[in-house]
């Protein structure tokens, strides 16, 4: 134990901790570690004895008002050594661990601060709980314990906060313009395997933020030239990060958490007004399809699109990030969990309407079977025996007009009875005529016969 009361298990998950977001409270430091404890006691002299070792500093003071009254808090951030320390425990390159976050803690580390508490909304770390240490001169008081919390999206050491974005140059030596995630998660193999985060604390305007998501489109459509042996180009950030590749999915995702506080309808129009600006970073292609009675059906393609998911804070941290607290930019407001809203293969996706055409087939297909049997049966139904032969006759069938008419074969050997009767009635007319004749020239009609 050290000499401030902290365990080994405690400062290697500050370690850690403040390797991910690299500045913090003791109280923030807590709730991504260990927020069991009974208070921030606990964490705080770990922070402590690693200072004492030389890994933590005191980087500077941040205040707050809570219930009417100033709370002044030191921030924690990591020294030099701290951060080869971190990047050992967290199993990353030195050269992944950005800075010790100074400059961020002289003015107060607002930003980060956000971030870190958001960080924290997404790790919902389970409550595991243990006393508080005791203190030389009282006993603290141990709290009631905390909720329990629902499930995160993965550990806190997937995270990345602060991660360059080169829009040019490279990922050491940035092109001006580029941009900084404000954290990237990145766990190959989960439900989401890579989602980029930016948290808004309402400091920035609707076409900052905008601007940003056009430079996340830029990012994502780098490529890396292919190698000399025929490999394909890929995208740059398939060089750092791990994906699933169709083909035909949209870049990674993009998720903007709503930190500050205002009414619904401020908030509202506040992630309405940024869709409406970046929409051709997200907006899918529409490919119009069949018509069907007044609606037009059809199906969009993302490829080259970036997914722009949005939430509050306050939903984050009570339901999850796998609560229903999402809206995906360009689907109709309500929410949806963050797998549903990242799904690409819903109702308008190419699969789906390609599923409903073959539906369509079959049901027209099927319509026209059951509409041929059905006549078919009426057919059936309206026949009657030729007065002639006995034979069944279909309404329909040639010559049969009307029902009780004779079959087709019976007309035709009436019609040639007829025709023959009619030319024997023909003959014998002239036989009699010509008889007639003779008997009226008497004698000479009998010569010139």
């Amino acid at each position: 134990m050290g000499k401030y009361g902290s365990t080994t298990r405690t400062r290697a998950l500050v370690l850690e901790a403040l390797g991910v977001v690299k500045i913090a409270t003791a109280a923030q430091l807590r709730d991504l570690t260990c927020p069991g404890t009974a208070d921030p006691a606990t964490v705080r002299g770990g922070c402590k004895d690693l200072e004492a070792s030389g890994l933590v500093m005191s980087a500077g003071t941040t205040s707050r008002i809570e219930g009417g009254r100033r709370i002044t808090e030191k921030l924690w951030s990591l020294t030099t050594p701290g951060l080869e320390a971190a990047a050992h425990a967290l199993e990353r390159p030195v050269r992944e661990m950005g800075g010790t976050a100074r400059a961020a803690a002289a003015s107060g580390a607002k930003h980060a601060l956000k971030v870190t508490q958001t960080l924290a909304a997404f790790v919902q770390q389970p409550v595991e709980p243990t006393e508080a240490p005791v203190a030389r001169t009282r006993t603290v008081p141990r709290q009631a314990p905390l909720r329990r919390r629902p499930p995160g999206l993965g550990p806190l050491s997937a995270w990345s906060t602060e991660v360059t974005l080169p829009t040019g140059g490279t990922f050491t030596s940035p092109a001006r313009g580029s941009l900084r995630a404000d954290a990237v998660f990145a766990l190959p193999g989960a439900p989401v395997p890579l989602l980029f985060l930016e948290v808004d604390n309402g400091t920035e305007t609707r076409a900052e933020v905008a601007d940003k998501l056009a430079r996340y489109a830029r990012f994502f459509a780098r490529t890396e030239k292919g190698r000399p042996d025929g490999g394909r180009d890929r995208p740059l950030w398939r060089t750092v990060w791990t994906a699933p590749d169709d083909g035909r999915e949209p870049h990674p995702p993009v998720a903007i958490v709503f930190t500050k506080q205002m009414g619904p309808e401020a908030m509202d129009a506040c992630m309405r007004g940024i869709a409406e600006l970046s929409s051709p970073v997200w907006q899918g292609e529409w490919h119009p399809g069949r018509r069907v009675g007044e609606q037009q059906d059809g199906f969009r393609t993302f490829q080259g699109r970036v997914p722009v998911v949005a939430c509050r804070l306050d939903r984050l941290q009570a339901d999850g990030p796998h609560g229903p607290i999402w809206w995906r930019y360009g689907r109709k407001r309500g929410g949806q969990t963050l797998t549903a809203a990242l799904d690409n293969h819903g109702y308008y996706s190419r699969d789906a309407y390609q599923a409903r055409e073959a539906a369509r087939r079959r049901e027209a297909e099927e319509q026209a079977v059951a509409q041929k049997m059905a006549a078919e049966q009426a057919r059936e139904a309206s026949r009657w025996p030729c007065p002639a032969c006995g034979k069944p006759v279909n309404p329909g069938d040639w010559g049969a007009d009307t029902p009780g008419s004779p079959c087709y074969t019976c007309q035709q050997a009436a019609a040639v009875r007829e025709r023959q009767e009619h030319e024997d009635a023909q003959l014998a007319a002239e036989q009699e005529e010509l008889e007639r004749q003779r008997r009226q020239d008497g004698w000479l009609g009998w010569l010139r016969s």
